[in-house]
């Protein structure tokens, strides 16, 4: 039987991607979306035909308990569990709803207990398993215009240095990737002069691709079991 990754926000960029990449591993994968369904559709179709995997779709708030726990009860194992879905919120603090701010924590954080609470006692049964939390360089220094983000994702960093202690005698790997700037949709709003501008700024000269941060994402599936709990910079160099 084939091994189980289960990947949130995956309709789209970095999400997308890990999914193509572990599909192309030979991994069953199970996908979550927000809202675009019929693209993940078809990705999915897609990624079933060409590497002959089985490939599950669900569509809802990650955020909502009650949604996650349904996927769960549809499944009957996860040895790979990437946590990615998640917002970001520009504008100044003092400007942002209460709304706003629980939404961000929600999607960003308080999915990320929903998801491994449920996928640890699945791992437990053959005493593996690997969590991946995709992250942020802004949980590690914090962004201007971007305090709700900066601390979900320093929630999230944390949350993955405490799992892993917690996890380490049970040989569940937990690790996040605190990704830089990523050439995804999150990055749309952006003008093609500010794009300019930042990437100027970053030593590689260039935007991270999602490809990059799904080869890394897989690449800690294959990593000795003596790495966990770590926070990896996937930047080009800028913090």
């Amino acid at each position: 039987m084939n091994r189980t990754a289960l990947i949130t926000g995956a309709s789209r960029g970095i999400g997308e991607a890990i999914a193509r990449r572990f599909a192309a591993a030979g991994y069953d994968i199970v996908l979550t979306c927000l809202n675009n369904m019929e693209r993940m559709d078809s990705i999915a179709k897609e990624l079933k035909t060409k590497h002959q995997v089985s490939v599950r779709c669900y569509q809802g708030d990650m955020g909502n308990e009650e949604f996650v726990a349904g996927i769960f009860d549809t499944i009957d194992g996860v040895d790979i569990l990437v946590n990615n879905a998640g917002i970001s919120y520009v504008g100044l603090l003092q400007d942002m709803s209460a709304e706003d701010w629980h939404r961000v924590m929600s999607t960003n954080l308080d999915s990320i207990f929903y998801t491994s609470s449920r996928a640890i006692k699945l791992m437990l049964r053959n005493h593996e398993g690997r969590i991946i939390n995709i992250s942020s360089m802004w949980g590690n220094v914090g962004a201007s215009t971007e305090v709700a983000y900066s601390a979900s994702k320093g929630g999230v960093n944390a949350f993955t240095k405490a799992l892993a202690k917690e996890l380490a005698p049970s040989n569940i790997q937990v690790n996040a990737i605190a990704c830089g700037v990523i050439d995804t949709d999150m990055n749309s709003r952006l003008s093609e002069e500010e794009r300019e501008e930042l990437a100027e700024q970053i030593p590689c000269g260039r935007y991270g691709l999602a490809e990059e941060v799904a080869e890394l994402a897989y690449m800690l599936t294959k990593a000795p079991a003596y790495l966990t709990g770590q926070i990896i910079t996937l930047d080009g160099g800028l913090c």
